[in-house]
Order: structure tokens, then sequence, then C-alpha cells
């Protein structure tokens, strides 16, 4: 069962509405309203809702809610080495912050990179930002990788699985909190479906589909 709040906000809720009910018992309104304010939004930004992927195992959901900033080919000498199509995703304050696997697969390998906070909107922040990078593979060998990367507001990069782990397409794998990106890379094949400045779902939003001679004209 999906909790509608995700773990990690249960750290920052209890202060923040414990300071709300002493400011209003000490009859300090103006604080009172101001933590009262912040204490629902904290709320709103740990918002975990439910989330149903597409049936299709061919389709590839996105692992994060916000707008796509790049959709491109792009040569990924870091982990793949070798011609991949880029999808960025910003998470913006007011997108759901919780992280989804979109394929069905085996972590193959974990890597966790310490760095700067540079806005997660700029080219730079891929590169230079604090991330975590998640390789992925499914039991018929489709191969894809995803990173987790903070932005200028992040300080923390949650992910709850290790190198080894399998999970289902759709299941939550970890989140970033206040404000961030994540960077996908696919094989050249797959037949792309979304475009830049789309808003897209975690785990509920097409992406693409890996095969797309089965797949044309289907969404």
């Amino acid at each position: 069962m999906t909790l509608p709040i995700a773990k990690e906000g249960y750290s920052f809720i209890i202060p923040m509405a414990m300071a709300t009910l002493l400011f209003g018992f000490l009859g300090w309104v103006y604080l009172a309203g101001v933590f009262c304010g912040i204490t629902f939004f904290v709320v709103y930004f740990f918002r975990n809702p439910t989330r149903i992927p597409p049936s299709s195992e061919s389709a590839i959901v996105s692992p994060a809610d916000g707008r796509v900033l790049e959709v491109a080919s792009h040569l990924e000498n870091r982990f793949l080495h070798r011609e991949t199509v880029k999808i960025s995703i910003f998470m913006s304050l007011f997108d759901v912050h919780v992280n989804r696997f979109p394929i069905t697969g085996r972590v193959m390998g974990r890597v966790y990179q310490p760095g700067k906070f540079f806005a997660a909107n700029t080219d730079k922040s891929s590169l230079l930002n604090e991330q975590n990078a998640l390789l992925l593979c499914s039991n018929d060998g489709f191969e894809i990788l995803f990173i987790q990367i903070a932005g200028i507001i992040a300080r923390r990069i949650v992910c709850y699985v290790q190198k080894g782990n399998l999970l289902k397409k759709g299941r939550i794998f970890g989140m970033i909190i206040f404000g961030s990106r994540v960077d996908i890379f696919l094989p050249p094949g797959v037949d792309i479906r979304v475009r830049v400045g789309e808003h897209v779902k975690a785990g509920e939003t097409i992406l693409g589909y890996r095969d797309a001679k089965k797949t044309k004209g289907r969404h």
C-alpha cells in the first residue's frame, strides 16, 4: 500500500507542526500562521500519490514528475560508452519528488557522486552536481541508465535500492528532496513519445516504446 506522504517527509513535517502548535499556544498568531503555511507546503511537497503504470510490457515510463528539458541523441561516455537518447526531466518545488522504476529490471550498477549544487535546469548540473546513477537491465537484456541529480536547493538524494535488486516498473526507488532533475538514457531504437516542454508523471507517462516496429501508432 502506498503511503500518501513519503516517509522522508515526516522528519520535516513533525517539527514544523509542533512549532505551529507551540506558537499558537503562546498566542503568537503571526508566527503560528507562518509555520502553519510552511507545514502545509512541506506536506504538499512530500505527497506520494498512487500511480498505475501502463500494462504494455514494451512501454518505458517516466522515472520522475516534471517538465521535459531535453530529448536528444547523446554519446554517454561515463557509464554506457555508446550512443543513446537522453531525456532530461526537471522537477520543480511543486512537482511530486518520488522517483519510480521506468521498466521492470535488475539494478546492474549504482554509482553515487558527490558534487556541486548548480541549478538543476542547467547543462552543467548533469556533470558537476551531486548525483546517483543506476544502471538497469531487463530479463531479456534491455539496458537503460538513469541519474538522480541534486539541484540548487536540494541537499539530499534518497535511493532505496542496491546492485542486484529487482523491481517492477512503476515501483518507488527513491526521491530527491527540494528541487532536482533526473536524466534517463535510452537505446537509439526506442520509439520516443515525449517532447521538450511536456509535463510528465513518474510511473505513468510513457516516454517511449522499446520496439518501434511493433508499437508504431500506439499511444
